[in-house]
């Protein structure tokens, strides 16, 4: 991690991650890449859907492979980059047939290292094969939710889920928030974690860079008018004023259950995650 010579007070906690030790290139591949406008929380009419969005740095969206269609062609990782986009880190990969393309990295893969994948490949970090073929306890990210639909689950820096079983077509998974969840044998999965485990130490420092990043302020609801928020008004501090916790909308929050009763992967949830 990085620290700063405190100069100022916000400075002097912020602390940052030291992508100089990590990162092999500056620019991006230009063929790789796409403009285009962020939502920012707006919906397709131009509204407000979701709050304290907007602003923040323009970013260049860099086409990251999750679909890894290239079966049994090895490929060689040429670049260790920076994505805006993602908390991961992505790298260059040049496949043997000449084809160059972005790929979620691991941990521990350097430059010059060779992934690749295939039904019986290498149990390395990077490679992927079917959930069917990977032995009980071992770490994977990029986990499909099913077969050929491209890498859905545990995409997030630092993250990783565990193999637990093979049961009656299916593997039994561990996901980062401790949930159990049944998954076709027949979906792909890479093995390891993903890169830039750090990533959670970082801490922000100003609120400035919290508006580079893309996120405006919140205000507590305590600090509101009556007419704004269900916790408003009051002479100086008042507690919230209702028996449960609200939102602005007045729909309660905080034990509530928010998950559709009859969501299509209820079925292969084992074991709910823990709650905090």
């Amino acid at each position: 991690m990085k620290t700063y010579q405190p100069f100022t007070p916000s400075r002097r906690q912020t602390i940052g991650i030291n992508y100089r030790e990590r990162l092999t290139a500056s620019e991006p591949l230009k063929s790789l890449t796409r403009g285009g406008k962020r939502a920012v929380g707006r919906s397709s009419a131009g509204r407000i859907s979701v709050r304290h969005k907007g602003g923040g740095h323009k970013r260049l969206y860099r086409l990251v492979d999750f679909k890894y269609d290239k079966v049994g062609v090895p490929a060689r990782v040429e670049t260790i980059e920076y994505d805006p986009n993602r908390t991961g880190f992505i790298g260059l990969a040049l496949y043997q047939d000449g084809e160059r393309r972005y790929l979620l990295l691991p941990k521990a893969l350097k430059v010059g290292d060779e992934v690749i994948t295939a039904q019986t490949a290498p149990l390395s970090p990077g490679n992927r094969l079917p959930l069917k073929k990977i032995p009980v306890g071992a770490f994977v990210y990029n986990i499909e939710i099913a077969p050929q639909g491209g890498a859905r689950l545990v995409r997030s820096a630092g993250s990783f889920a565990q193999v637990l079983s093979n049961d009656a077509g299916y593997t039994t998974v561990r996901l980062p928030s401790s949930e159990l969840r049944r998954i076709n044998e027949n979906a792909w999965a890479s093995i390891g974690a993903v890169s830039n485990e750090e990533q959670k130490l970082v801490s922000i420092g100003k609120a400035g860079r919290s508006r580079w990043l893309g996120i405006r302020p919140t205000v507590r609801g305590t600090a509101m008018n009556p007419v704004d928020h269900p916790y408003g008004g009051g002479e100086g501090r008042q507690g919230r004023g209702t028996r449960r916790p609200k939102t602005l909308w007045g729909k309660v929050t905080g034990g509530r259950k928010t998950r559709r009763a009859k969501k299509y992967s209820n079925v292969f949830i084992v074991s709910r995650r823990k709650k905090k």
